[in-house]
């Protein structure tokens, strides 16, 4: 079983994740931001990962930092998770819709961090959360794993969909990122490493 934990403590923020990765979409998620929340059980869902976080934070000043300092955490346990990654499929990919919102994420567990965004999101809140933050998570998430990520809004007018469906397509790519190709020997690089 490939587990990853690690903790994050600042003045502004306490977080703590543990992500398995060849779990059964278990979700164990206490964040103060009900939103954020919703999409971490999201990731847990459809990457079919089991998850745990505990997250505090400043959010009597907004939610950025609690949601920036989640996405870091994250990434850095998928990439304790992941190890030296031999045998993983290192990419993954899905466009997935979810009613008139259609998105695709692509992910490369490179090593090297690198996030496009391609999500025209007006700025709006969902309960307590400012959409805008759904960029910073993601980006957060590709510096603590290391990883190119792209995410691509292609249709969407409603904004809790056009968030969400970010969410569950990256949960997806996720998935198929950290596979183990049974076919596949050692590290699926030509370099021989994929560490940073």
């Amino acid at each position: 079983m490939r587990s990853g934990r690690d903790k994050r403590t600042t003045k502004e923020t306490d977080i703590e994740v543990v992500i398995e990765l060849d779990g059964t979409g278990a979700s164990d998620v206490e964040t103060p931001i009900p939103f954020l929340s919703h999409m971490l059980e999201q990731i847990a869902k459809h990457g079919l990962f089991d998850l745990k976080v505990r997250a505090k934070g400043d959010v009597e000043i907004d939610g950025h930092h609690t949601t920036e300092d989640v996405g870091i955490t994250l990434g850095r346990a998928v990439a304790t998770a992941l190890g030296d990654k031999a045998g993983i499929a290192r990419y993954g990919w899905a466009t997935l819709p979810m009613d008139e919102a259609r998105a695709t994420c692509t992910l490369d567990l490179s090593g090297r961090p690198f996030f496009v965004w391609e999500v025209p999101m007006p700025k709006a809140k969902l309960g307590d959360w400012d959409t805008e933050l759904a960029e910073i998570f993601f980006e957060a998430f590709a510096r603590g794993a290391a990883s190119n990520l792209h995410v691509v809004l292609h249709a969407g007018t409603n904004l809790h969909h056009m968030t969400e469906i970010c969410f569950k397509a990256f949960a997806k790519a996720l998935r198929a990122a950290c596979a183990i190709d049974p076919r596949a020997q050692g590290i699926p690089s030509t370099k021989g490493t994929l560490s940073t």
